[in-house]
Formats: C-alpha cells, structure tokens, sequence
C-alpha cells in the first residue's frame, strides 16, 4: 500500500461511514454467519488449512460478502484485489488476471479476486474468468445478492464452491448495535434498539446507517429515543431479487394450500408491498384455485377468476383487497387435489398407452350419410331418460377400465362422489 492510499484509509477510518469505519479487521470480529466462520464452519476450515478455493457468496445485502472476502485474503496471505461488476468489464479482468500471474511467478504470492455483484457480469464475461480461475492464477471470490444457479454461468460456478450467508439475527444485530453505539459515543432506549433492529431486516450496513442518522438527530446528548429512530428511518427497505420473486410465491401458494389464511395474507402483503406484477399473483391463485381446491368448492375458481379480472379493471391499490378476498376464501375452502391427479394421470395415460379409436355411436353425426356409415347409431341422448342419464360406453376399447377421477371426501367433492357412486361409475 503506498502513502497515498494508506493516507486515504486514515481519513476514511476517521470520517466515513459508521459502517465503514466498523468494518472487521479479523474474521473473529465478523458478527453472524457463525455457521461459515464459527469453529466448525466450511470457511473457517479453509482458511485454516490455508486451502481457500474459488467461492460464490450468496447472500443479502448488509450480510458481509465484501468484508468477508477481504479478511479471507488477508487470512491466507494473499493479495487483494477488488472489482465491481457493475463497472468492470473484460479488460479489467484480463489486467486482474496479468497482474497475478507476474506476482505468482516473481513472490509466489496467491492472489484473490473479488468480483461484487457478480451476478451483474455477462456471460461472455464470466466466461473470461474461467482460465484464471482454473488455472489457480486467480482465487475468485464472487459477491451476489441473487440466487447464482439462475444469474451464474455453469462453468464458473461448478469451479467454485458455493456458500449462503444469512440475514443477521437479532442477537448479531444487537451486537452490532452495541459496537456503533461505542465507536460514536452515544446510548440508546431499549424500545428504540429494537425498533432499528426489527426495521432492517437482518441488513447490518442499514442498521448502521440508521444509527448514525439517529445519533445525528438526537443532537449533543447523543442518546436515541423511538422518536429519533422513526424520523431516521420512516420506510422498511424490503429486498426484492429473481429468488425472491421464487421463494416468495412458493410460499404464498404453499401457505393458502395448506389453508392458512393469514400466512396467505402476509406472503400477497410482501409481493404487493415489493412491486410485484399483480396479474402474476392472480394468474397463481386461479391455477390454485383448481389444482388444490377444485371441486372441493367449485365457487373457488370464479372467485379466484373474478380476482384476475378484478385487478385488470381496477389496477392496484384498489386490487388489493380483491386478491386478499381470494387468498381468504382459497385458504378456508376445502382441499382437494383430485381434479389435478385425474388430469396429470390422464394426460400421461395418453401419452404412453394406445389411444384407441372414437367408438362408432360417439361420433359425429351431422351430415348427410354419417347413418350409413354407422356413425351416430345407437347413441342414446341421456335427456331422453328420466333421470338425464343412461349408462352406455363413452370411451374407446383401449381405455376400458381406466379410473383417472377418484373424489375425495372434502367438502362439495363428497356430493360429486355420491353421484358417481348411484350411477355406478368408477
């Protein structure tokens, strides 16, 4: 490090940022992520044994991806460097790539490549790092708050190994409190550390940048109160990735199936609050509506399908409260999943077994000389029978005896099997 930059660290220690200025001098001091770096954590091991490999950090912001990757080239002795994918484009990779492989050659010293936001690289990109990485010229440790099976090449990502931080919990972020109330000099009320806390959703760089803006509110006595940390922070910044648009659907759909009403409501409250496209929502509720509903309550699916259509009149905010009318009468309604077993076995029953030609008395018999051709004949019209119907075979010779609807005993279902039952079906 020259004069320069050792000066600028000075002046960034003294003067930047709380969460700067806190940033860990050793892997000891990093707060959370005890199941990586605690004493039997994948991370802790590799440095350790001085072995690192080539890593993706996954994980949210505020978790410490970049300050892990520092204290891990400096536990390992080896050298620095940094780029940003959002900036960096080949040519700086290549100038990264050169640089270590002459200090490789004249020190032997390894180097570490960290690349933030990773997930921001192109292919073609990406694809530049391969040789150096493989080669062992470059040590990669890449940052991304999204999920790298979805924004990370397959080759780079089958040579490094993949580790997930979680968002800080509480503790950790009590912790971390604690240390920034030190370093500035000030104290805190107990329901206003808990405020900050539950306000950040386990994202330490925004706690910390919280705190500092209470602590500038709260003037020279330096103690924060809830007022203080509700005019620092008036909004909830909620992340909002590729992942979470997965997880986050996957949960919602799983909670109204598993009939939880208010599960259903907090899931729809996230992806609304997020920006989420409406009309995504409801296109997942109708299709609930008949693959785990169905005709347990078949009033489920006009009501999903009158929420899809709500939200194309209306539009959001309004739409709001048609989706939440839907997720509540989906979520207590009776489940069955029947209808989309009966279809599934039914399509794949096509697939695979002979399908078998239109029996003669099925088919269509409106035009001049289907009679002759014995089309239509003996059909018996189910109206023309007391009970508007009349057993006879509707499905081709192939297909006799294959039972794909089998009802359940779930709400509406029940009456659906009862009928079948009297009419002799199976």
């Amino acid at each position: 490090m020259n004069l320069f930059e050792h000066g600028l660290e000075e002046q960034l220690r003294a003067r930047g940022p709380l969460a700067s200025r806190l940033r860990p001098n050793s892997l000891d001091d990093v707060v959370g992520q005890d199941h990586l770096l605690g004493p039997k954590g994948a991370l802790r091991a590799l440095v350790e044994a001085r072995r690192l490999t080539s890593i993706i950090l996954w994980g949210p912001a505020g978790t410490g991806k970049t300050t892990i990757a520092r204290l891990l080239a400096a536990a390992v002795g080896a050298e620095f460097e940094s780029l940003s994918a959002v900036s960096a484009g080949v040519k700086d990779v290549r100038a990264v790539a050169d640089q270590a492989r002459t200090r490789l050659a004249h020190n032997g010293s390894p180097t570490v490549l960290l690349l933030d936001e990773v997930h921001r690289f192109s292919r073609s990109q990406q694809d530049a790092l391969l040789p150096s990485v493989e080669d062992g010229i470059l040590t990669l440790v890449g940052a991304t708050t999204e999920n790298p099976f979805f924004e990370v090449n397959g080759p780079l990502l089958s040579r490094s190994t993949l580790f997930r931080l979680e968002p800080l919990d509480p503790s950790a972020l009590h912790a971390l409190l604690d240390r920034g109330l030190a370093t500035d000099g000030g104290t805190i009320d107990q329901e206003a550390a808990t405020a900050i806390v539950d306000s950040v959703d386990g994202d330490g760089r925004a706690l910390l940048t919280t705190l500092e803006v209470a602590l500038a509110i709260a003037g020279q006595g330096r103690h924060v109160t809830l007022d203080d940390v509700a005019r620092a922070r008036t909004t909830r910044a909620l992340t909002w990735g590729r992942d979470d648009h997965y997880d986050v659907i996957s949960a919602f759909i799983k909670s109204i199936r598993g009939s939880d009403a208010d599960a259903g409501l907090h899931w729809l409250a996230r992806m609304i609050v997020a920006g989420e496209d409406p009309r995504y929502i409801a296109r997942r509720l109708v299709v609930l509506a008949s693959e785990d509903v169905a005709m347990a309550d078949p009033m489920a699916l006009l009501v999903a399908t009158a929420a899809a259509n709500a939200v194309e009149y209306v539009g959001l905010p309004e739409a709001q409260l048609n989706l939440a009318q839907a997720v509540i009468h989906l979520a207590a309604a009776p489940k069955s999943n029947r209808t989309a077993l009966a279809i599934w076995k039914a399509v794949e029953d096509v697939r695979s077994q002979p399908a078998g030609p239109v029996p003669p008395h099925l088919r269509d018999s409106h035009y001049k000389g289907a009679e002759k051709i014995g089309h239509g004949v003996a059909y018996h019209y189910p109206h023309d029978y007391p009970e508007g119907w009349i057993a006879q075979q509707y499905r081709p010779e192939e297909a006799q005896g294959r039972v794909y609807y089998e009802p359940s005993d779930h709400g509406f279902e029940r009456e659906v099997g009862q009928r079948m039952h009297d009419r002799h079906l199976p």
